[in-house]
């Protein structure tokens, strides 16, 4: 399966911190945290600041965390409530860290789809790469970029491991979020190009988790 190919293979980070070796904050954003009750989450300003300052007192490089998280965050995002389920379950993994923070290839692979998901909560710049390891194909999807890293691109172009693609983008360019990378570990499109569902109604957690894996062991 490729979580065992994943799991048994070393790869590029993806961002320039080393997970193994620096503090990094692993940061809870479901409604167990109940410091985020207080807060107004439709202000970007004040989830930037409240993410910054426990970055700092963590005395952290950067947060991270989501995978499969039941977000309470998104309950004030319309974007998400477009459904007779309201989506709040995430299925990639997210990094939070400063605008400009650089983004890296994990493998080497292709460009699969790119877009500008430019809707208020959305993905803003996304990239798809598609990734070939030992005959098993699957993708990488990276959200919240610079709207610069677009420039260039086309599907079939050629990425090295290591190579830097994009960088953390800020808002509201970035989907109107605190700047962050949302990473995920595809196994199966769909059909789809340029976007892919970053989050999921709760119903649909299981039936997600098997196409959509544990991006920790690529990133750390």
């Amino acid at each position: 399966m490729i979580i065992d190919l994943l799991k048994s293979h070393k790869f590029h980070p993806i961002v320039p911190f080393d997970f193994q070796k620096d503090t990094v904050l692993h940061i809870d954003l479901t409604e167990n945290n109940t410091n985020l009750h207080s807060l107004d989450l439709l202000n970007v300003e004040v989830m930037d600041e409240y993410i910054s300052r426990k970055i700092k007192e963590a005395n952290a490089v950067c947060a991270v965390g989501g995978y499969l998280e039941n977000r309470y965050i998104y309950r004030t995002t319309q974007h998400f409530q477009q459904s007779a389920e309201p989506r709040s379950i995430h299925l990639g993994v997210d990094v939070w860290a400063k605008a400009g923070t650089p983004v890296y290839a994990p493998i080497h692979g292709k460009v699969h789809s790119f877009a500008n998901n430019d809707n208020i909560g959305d993905y803003g710049p996304t990239i798809i790469l598609e990734h070939i390891l030992e005959g098993e194909t699957f993708y990488t999807l990276y959200g919240h970029l610079n709207l610069e890293c677009l420039e260039g691109l086309y599907e079939g172009k050629n990425i090295e491991a290591g190579e830097k693609i994009a960088e953390f983008g800020n808002y509201p360019i970035n989907g109107n979020w605190s700047p962050h990378l949302h990473f995920q570990v595809i196994t199966d499109m769909m059909g789809k190009k340029g976007d892919f569902p970053g989050v999921c109604e709760p119903s649909k957690k299981d039936e997600y988790a098997k196409i959509c894996l544990d991006g920790n062991w690529l990133t750390g």
